[in-house]
């Protein structure tokens, strides 16, 4: 995805005109080998069907090694900030709404987001709420990966 094909956020009132409209679409990114077992270190979530892939093989419904669910929610911002950019102050994540892994991400599958802006509302301290819908595609698969409303709070 080039430059001019990110959608540039410089105000409230930006994000606003985004209410309704249809999905913004990111780039695929792969699931890496290295950034499953990234993400087990960080949080100690050392399951073989992540980690362990002649046994996941062996053993597994899944034929081979999969991300963790939470892997797969943990890459929304960065497949966010491949379709738009904020020029803000801040921006935090305030938390998700729900969240649901309705197929596994095989290692080494590539994902992307269909992400649309659900609602936006007014904060304190002259921020902005935002709630994104979120879907999760993995690449081969008609399938979604994983659905979420995720909540953000940005400040221009």
């Amino acid at each position: 995805m080039s430059e001019s094909d990110i959608t540039q956020i410089a105000d409230a009132a930006a994000l606003r005109a985004l209410v309704g409209a249809g999905p913004l679409v990111s780039s695929w990114r792969e699931v890496s080998e290295a950034d499953v077992h990234g993400f087990a270190d960080a949080t100690g979530d050392h399951q073989w069907i992540h980690i362990d892939a002649e046994r996941a093989r062996r053993e597994s419904p899944f034929g081979g090694p999969i991300a963790h669910g939470f892997l797969t929610l943990s890459l929304i911002p960065v497949l966010l900030g491949g379709t738009l950019h904020m020029r803000q102050r801040m921006g935090v994540n305030y938390g998700l709404n729900r969240v649901r892994f309705t197929q596994p991400v095989p290692v080494g599958a590539k994902v992307r987001a269909r992400i649309a802006v659900k609602e936006v509302s007014d904060v304190e301290g002259g921020g902005v709420q935002v709630a994104w819908d979120v879907s999760i595609e993995r690449e081969g698969s008609e399938r979604l990966a994983c659905v979420a409303e995720f909540i953000t709070r940005h400040y221009f």
